[in-house]
C-alpha cells in the first residue's frame, strides 16, 4: 500500500483511511455529510495525489497526444486543459483524463490513480513517432481545493488572480511560498476551486498553508467519500463506474469530447456507432420514492424486467434524495421516463432526469 506525502497528515487529523487503487488515503474526517456540506457551502480540500501526472514533451508530443485521445488537443493554447478520453480498439475507453497544454511542446495528461500504468503502457505502445514521455506520478502531489469561498480564502497565498483562472484554465506561478506550481481549475465538484501540482517535497508546506489561510472561511480536509457524492450531484463520470473498457465515449454522452474532425485510434468505428446510434446509453435518475440506489443494482421496468444497470448511485446529501446513473436501451433514455430500480425485494420507482441533479 503506497502513502502520498501527506498520508501521516490526514491520520493525525483524525482521517479514517481506506486503501484506494493502491494507496493509502483518507475517505471521511467528520462525516461524508458534513463535508459534502461544506464544500457545497464554504471551502474544502481534498488531497488528491494519489493521481498520475505524464509529462510529453517535444516536437511530437502533440502528435501522440492528438493519435491516443478522443478529443481535439489542436485547439488549445497555452495554459487552456481540456477533458478527453483514450479510446481502446473495442469501442470502450481505457481511461478518462485531463489533457494541459503548458507550452506548444510541452504537455502534461493528468490520469486516473488505479489506471496509471494501464494508460503509461497504453500510449507508450502507440508512441510510434517518439515523443518523449516522463511518468512523474510518483513525484507528484495534487490538492484540490474547492468551493464557492475558495478563490477568496487562498488569494493571499499568491499574487496570481485567482478569479481570472476561468474553468479549464491554469496558471504556473507561485502559490503558498513556492515557487512554479500549476494552479488550475478543472474541479471535479461543480462548486468552483481549483488544484495545485506540486512536487512532494512542498506539498505539506502547502497544505499547512492552505488551512491556515482557509480559517476565517471555516476550511476543512475532505475525504473522498465527499468527493465521489459532490461529483454524482453534477452528472460526472467515474472510470470503473460510469465508463470502463467496455463502454464507449457515444453510450456515455461523451460525444462531445469525441471529435471526428482528427484522426485518433478507433475513431473509425466510433463514426460508424454515431451513425447508427448507440444501443444504450447513460441516463441519470432520482428515485420518486425513499431509498438509496446502490452501484451493481437492477434497473427494470414496470413489469419487473432488467433493462440495466445502475453504474453510481447515493443518497444526495444536498437534494435528500436518491439520485443514479446507469445504462438503459436507447429508446428509453429520454427525460421523464419512468424505471424502476430494484432495492432488494423493492422496485422503487424512479424517473429519468436531466443533468446535473444540483444545481447550485
Amino acid at each position: 500500500m503506497k502513502n502520498t506525502a501527506l498520508s501521516t497528515t490526514h491520520e493525525a487529523l483524525g482521517a479514517k483511511m481506506v486503501p484506494f487503487a493502491g494507496y493509502n488515503m483518507p475517505v471521511s474526517y467528520e462525516g461524508v455529510n458534513a463535508e459534502h456540506e461544506t464544500v457545497r457551502t464554504s471551502v474544502g480540500v481534498f488531497d488528491v495525489s494519489h493521481m498520475g501526472e505524464f509529462l510529453i514533451t517535444g516536437p511530437n508530443a502533440l502528435a501522440l497526444i492528438q493519435k491516443v485521445t478522443s478529443n481535439d488537443a489542436s485547439k488549445l493554447v497555452d495554459g487552456q486543459a481540456q477533458y478527453s478520453c483514450l479510446p481502446n480498439t473495442e469501442n470502450g475507453i481505457v481511461d478518462d483524463l485531463i489533457v494541459y497544454r503548458l507550452e506548444a511542446e510541452k504537455w502534461l495528461l493528468v490520469v486516473n490513480a488505479s489506471n496509471i500504468e494501464k494508460d503509461w503502457d497504453w500510449i507508450r505502445s502507440h508512441n510510434t513517432m517518439d515523443a518523449d514521455m516522463r511518468n512523474l506520478s510518483e513525484d507528484y502531489s495534487l490538492l484540490a481545493i474547492q468551493g464557492p469561498m475558495a478563490v477568496e480564502a487562498m488569494q493571499s497565498l499568491t499574487s496570481e488572480d485567482l478569479s481570472a483562472i476561468k474553468f479549464y484554465t491554469f496558471k504556473v506561478s507561485n502559490f503558498a511560498g513556492i515557487e512554479n506550481v500549476i494552479i488550475s481549475a478543472t474541479g471535479y465538484t461543480g462548486s468552483g476551486g481549483f488544484e495545485i501540482y506540486c512536487k512532494n517535497s512542498e506539498v505539506k508546506q502547502i497544505w499547512d498553508k492552505v488551512m491556515e489561510a482557509g480559517t476565517d472561511w471555516g476550511i476543512k480536509p475532505i475525504g473522498l467519500a465527499a468527493r465521489d457524492t459532490l461529483r454524482l450531484e453534477m452528472g460526472y463520470c467515474l472510470y470503473g463506474n460510469d465508463i470502463n473498457d467496455t463502454t464507449s465515449p457515444l453510450e456515455a454522452g461523451l460525444g462531445w469530447i469525441t471529435k471526428f474532425s482528427k484522426d485518433f485510434i478507433n475513431a473509425e468505428n466510433l463514426q460508424k456507432e454515431k451513425e447508427h446510434g448507440p444501443e444504450r446509453r447513460l441516463i441519470a435518475f432520482q428515485l420518486d420514492e425513499r431509498g438509496i440506489p446502490r452501484q451493481g443494482y437492477d434497473i427494470v421496468d414496470g413489469q419487473g424486467k432488467k433493462i440495466g444497470e445502475v453504474t453510481s448511485g447515493t443518497m444526495s446529501p444536498s437534494l435528500g434524495k436518491g439520485i443514479g446513473m446507469g445504462y438503459v436501451p436507447t429508446i428509453m433514455k429520454d427525460v421523464g421516463t419512468q424505471i424502476h430500480i430494484q432495492i432488494r425485494k423493492n422496485a422503487v420507482p424512479a424517473t429519468i432526469i436531466k443533468l446535473p441533479f444540483y444545481k447550485g
